[in-house]
């Protein structure tokens, strides 16, 4: 079971076979989400996304500028290779067809 605010998962099941017997017996209710409406469901998502995005490693500007040089380099070198590819196709279809 993860610790998570807010997790819906369920026991995992290695825990005592007694507490699943028992839930399975009496029908689930929805635990939070059942008790809200929209809007509180949808406010409590938003929250949500705060508390994940909080969590995230953000690249310093360095970072951030290195990998986009990288990827903008990367990005030339393949239209230059799928270029020459396609000239050398190009030339052969001519070369072949006529």
């Amino acid at each position: 079971m993860t610790d998570a605010v807010g997790s819906i998962d369920k026991p995992d099941a290695d825990d005592d076979s007694a507490d699943e017997s028992a839930e399975s017996k009496k029908p689930r209710k929805g635990g939070k989400r059942g008790k809200k409406g929209p809007f509180g469901r949808l406010a409590l998502f938003y929250r949500q996304i705060v508390a994940e995005l909080r969590k995230v490693v953000w690249p310093t500007r360095n970072q951030l500028t290195t990998y986009t040089t990288v990827v903008i380099v990367f990005v030339v070198i393949m239209i230059g290779l799928v270029t020459v590819i396609d000239y050398g196709f190009n030339q052969a279809i001519k070369y072949v067809f006529g």
